[in-house]
């Protein structure tokens, strides 16, 4: 049954499309500010990925080489952001600004030429009789393999936050980085796997946008997605179930408009195209008015350097 032409199997379906490359950046970030490092240059790893992941999809043919490409991109550029603040111990939040308007500038040089190409098609995974199913199977079965390997990425960092010794390692340096470097935990490493983890989500997220969301190459393709990962970070508390909740809710405002806009909605569209922003800053107005709930949970050593000689 649709409500004002919008078909509510679709609708859920397309939200969950929406989300991925949101939530692949958020997760990535969420490890890395859970390692006590905040970087704010997620926008342009994710657009360095879009670029790089398009190049490498189109000259190979095949998709998955592309988000592969995407994933080293993002990586290399947070490797940029690793040597500066974590061993040249640089304030991280002006480099990460920074690493944004290089990515943004890098993206734009590198694309030129590949607007209007389209990528090698990415297909959904067949599912067989399970996709013919009604409602459930438009929502559950008929998605690229890129949908399912987000929530399982959810999952695995979950698990690896909670239940590993190696979770346990990555939050001890977040919130005493000096403690855990008495105990003999190599910090400035940890913390680079970490960057270079996010740098690579974040990258593969863009790669999504370029090879599957849109599918085509356009400067500034991300429209702003890596801030909004950086917000859903603050509106998850540092936690990964509420990644899939928060980028579930963006996406399902996104799709939502587009939706509306499509049917006719009495709306503006200037106001349409604005609300997921908005709707993301009044969420994250709420959150942080219960007494600074979500400071609270934020790692204690979020943003601060650390240097073994000190």
């Amino acid at each position: 049954m649709d409500f004002y032409g919008i078909n509510p199997a679709v609708l859920i379906a397309s939200l969950m499309v929406a989300a991925v490359p949101i939530m692949l950046a958020a997760l990535g970030e969420l490890v890395v500010e859970k390692a006590g490092v905040l970087n704010l240059g997620v926008e342009g790893m994710m657009i360095v990925g879009a670029i790089a992941g398009f190049i490498a999809a189109v000259t190979s043919g095949s998709p998955v080489v592309g988000f592969l490409g995407g994933a080293l991109a993002g990586a290399a550029l947070s490797l940029v952001f690793a040597l500066l603040t974590q061993f040249l111990l640089t304030n991280q939040v002006a480099t990460g600004l920074a690493l944004t308007l290089f990515g943004l500038g890098l993206s734009s040089l590198a694309g030129q030429g590949y607007n209007g190409i389209k990528p090698p098609a990415t297909h959904a995974v067949p599912f067989g009789p399970l996709a013919e199913i009604p409602f459930f199977g438009r929502i559950l079965f008929s998605h690229d393999w890129m949908v399912y390997f987000s929530v399982a990425m959810i999952a695995l960092v979950w698990w690896v936050l909670r239940s590993t010794r190696l979770g346990l390692i990555i939050r001890a340096v977040g919130e005493n980085h000096e403690a855990a470097h008495s105990l003999g935990y190599k910090v400035n490493r940890i913390r680079l796997g970490c960057i270079l983890f996010g740098g690579a989500m974040a990258g593969m997220g863009g790669a999504y946008v370029s090879l599957i969301r849109v599918p085509q190459w356009t400067d500034g393709i991300t429209a702003g997605a890596g801030w909004i990962a950086l917000a859903i970070v603050v509106f998850a508390s540092w936690k990964p179930w509420r990644v899939l909740i928060g980028a579930y809710l963006f996406g399902g405002i996104t799709v939502l408009q587009l939706n509306l806009q499509a049917a006719g909605a009495r709306i503006p569209v200037e106001y349409l195209s604005m609300s997921p922003y908005l709707i993301t800053i009044l969420v994250l107005v709420i959150m942080s008015s219960g007494r600074g709930r979500a400071g609270l949970s934020a790692p204690a050593a979020l943003g601060q350097n650390f240097h073994a000689s000190r």
